[in-house]
């Protein structure tokens, strides 16, 4: 019987195998590699996951599907964890190791910054995602879709948006385009330089009224001076201030 998709875990499944093998592409995955994916679904890039690697970690939260899994064909060469990938400790994963999935789009936002807990123990990541999502994520200053989580992943990632995926290589069809992007934890030392919470108050303050200049933005938050020394302009809005002038401010801050 076909698998009905399910609202509440904002289920479409990706039928189209030429972008299934771009991905595949993009990723080069080798057999020895720990790789895990986020919501194998019917499991149309399980397949071809499995067909490179030796062993697969899948994070499924549709107990149907999970059990799908792990009674298929390939049960052998698969761990399933049935759990809300929001849940799941990826601390008990051998490190390092690489990430994919096609990420619910309602919880997209929370699944990135959980992982920036882990991304010490991470290779790179590869997710598809809406297409508006991953044109925030990789935006340049001074442009519209510039802003907080622009700001909080480039300071940690290096990124790239690698292509687009139209809604009718799904099924059902979502009502929004989608794209595919590859993320690559910057260095370890960069990112341990980085006062997360500061850095993260920094952020989100700067942006709370974007279209407001920082000097009231910050006020009783960012000291001039320290605006100044990391090239700041208080008559500036965050979206002019590239991410590497955020994390000097934070940094001289937590100093």
């Amino acid at each position: 019987m076909k698998h009905q998709a399910k609202k509440r875990f904002g289920q479409h499944f990706l039928t189209d195998q030429s972008v299934l093998s771009n991905l595949i592409g993009e990723m080069r995955p080798r057999a020895d590699d720990t790789l895990v994916e986020i919501g194998p679904g019917l499991g149309a890039l399980t397949f071809w996951l499995l067909k490179a690697v030796n062993h697969l970690q899948v994070i499924e939260i549709d107990r149907d599907l999970a059990e799908k899994l792990r009674t298929g064909g390939w049960k052998d060469k698969l761990t399933v964890h049935e759990v809300d990938v929001l849940k799941f400790d990826f601390g008990q994963l051998p490190a390092p190791f690489r990430v994919v999935g096609n990420l619910p789009y309602n919880i997209s936002s929370p699944i990135l910054f959980a992982l920036l807990e882990v991304a010490d123990r991470v290779i790179d990541q590869h997710f598809m995602l809406q297409k508006e999502v991953i044109d925030r994520m990789v935006a340049a200053p001074k442009t519209s879709d510039y802003g907080r989580l622009s700001v909080m992943l480039q300071a940690y990632y290096d990124m790239d948006h690698l292509f687009d995926v139209p809604p009718e290589c799904f099924d059902p069809p979502p009502r929004v385009m989608s794209a595919i992007v590859r993320m690559v934890p910057k260095p370890a030392h960069e990112r341990a330089a980085i006062p997360g919470e500061i850095f993260s108050r920094v952020v989100s303050t700067a942006f709370s009224q974007r279209r407001k200049m920082l000097r009231n933005t910050w006020a009783n938050v960012v000291p001039e001076h320290m605006a100044n020394a990391a090239g700041i302009a208080l008559t500036a809005r965050a979206e002019e201030i590239a991410p590497q002038q955020f994390v000097q401010v934070a940094q001289m801050m937590a100093s």
